[in-house]
């Protein structure tokens, strides 16, 4: 994959300095000027803003790293991380959802069932991904899928990277809520080990549909929400223009969900994000995986159960209002009225 040329809002002043380094390098050449000591001060100048840019991302900046058009997807880590995967098609009822993909590969050797959600890398590609939105036929290839893994006691890899199940007529007609209702249900009982990694955007149930797991791991930029920030901000403050507020406030960044335990592990990424070094990311996610299977094979099948459906009933923090006494009953009681 080549490294991106694509800038986003936050890096424009990276970007302002690799044209002055361009344009330095260039009159040098040109007029045979020997300006070694100012091509020295702008490269050092680049090192400080990169570190100063990406040492420490807000909540948005992580948000527009995750939607990099750039960034390695689903058949990118197939193809890479695993060796000779074979894609399924189809849910058996409806159609093929391409925003969905799934099929059989190995990894290390053992055969995997790997289900993914992919986007496209141009127009014509993001039609035929439907932008990685996917359809009800979607997820109901993808359960078709889990089931014929566990059928043939084979371990599951989902990649999540979606800004939601698509909200069109279309969809709703052919039940979306119920196909991914169903595959939470479905996956919660799987008797294999589970290990869902979020590689871009988790958005809302889009991203829950294939993402009951016994590990959900993220990389670093990536982002998993109940919601998109555009969207809260849309309710909550009627202008999108607050999506940066959102983000904040739904605290969607990899470092919070491993505080709120809503993922186990996050997953380093190269400096500057995902795009600049894909092989990187698929080394890291080779060696995640790894780790996360050797644990889970030594789990019982009753007790893999057992820790996955704990690990979801935990999430969350909620208190309940205390039952008053008999004793505050009868004093807030209203007196009966006396016979007069």
């Amino acid at each position: 994959m080549e490294k991106s040329e694509y800038i986003l809002d936050f890096e424009k002043p990276l970007r302002d300095l690799d044209k002055q380094l361009e344009e330095l390098t260039k009159l040098s050449v040109e007029n045979k000027v020997d300006v070694t000591e100012e091509i020295g001060a702008i490269e050092k100048k680049i090192e400080a803003t990169k570190r100063s840019l990406y040492s420490d991302l807000n909540a948005w900046q992580k948000v527009q790293l995750a939607r990099h058009p750039k960034r390695p997807y689903s058949l990118d880590y197939f193809s890479e991380a695993f060796d000779n995967f074979q894609e399924l098609h189809g849910d058996r009822v409806y159609g093929d959802d391409q925003a969905i993909i799934g099929g059989v590969a190995f990894f290390r050797g053992e055969a995997v069932m790997l289900i993914g959600q992919q986007k496209g890398r141009d127009t014509k590609e993001n039609l035929k991904r439907n932008f990685g939105c996917p359809h009800p036929e979607g997820y109901r290839k993808a359960l078709r899928l889990m089931k014929m893994a566990e059928r043939f006691r084979m371990p599951i890899i989902t990649l999540i990277d979606t800004p939601g199940a698509f909200p069109g007529i279309a969809s709703e007609e052919r039940h979306v809520a119920e196909a991914i209702a169903v595959n939470i249900r479905e996956m919660s009982l799987l008797e294999v080990p589970i290990v869902t990694v979020i590689i871009g955007e988790g958005g809302s149930g889009g991203a829950l549909g294939i993402g009951v797991a016994d590990r959900v791991l993220i990389f670093e930029n990536a982002y998993y929400s109940v919601i998109s920030p555009e969207g809260c901000a849309a309710i909550l403050w009627k202008d999108r223009a607050n999506s940066p507020r959102a983000a904040a406030a739904l605290k969607l960044d990899a470092d919070h969900l491993l505080k709120l335990e809503v993922v186990d592990e996050v997953l380093e990424e190269p400096f500057g994000g995902a795009h600049n070094d894909p092989e990187e990311c698929f080394r890291t996610l080779e060696s995640a995986l790894r780790k996360a299977f050797s644990e889970l094979r030594k789990t019982p099948i009753d007790q893999l159960l057992d820790n996955r459906y704990r690990k979801y009933r935990r999430m969350g923090v909620y208190a309940e209002e205390a039952e008053p006494a008999p004793s505050e009953k009868e004093d807030t009681a209203s007196p009966e009225p006396k016979n007069s």
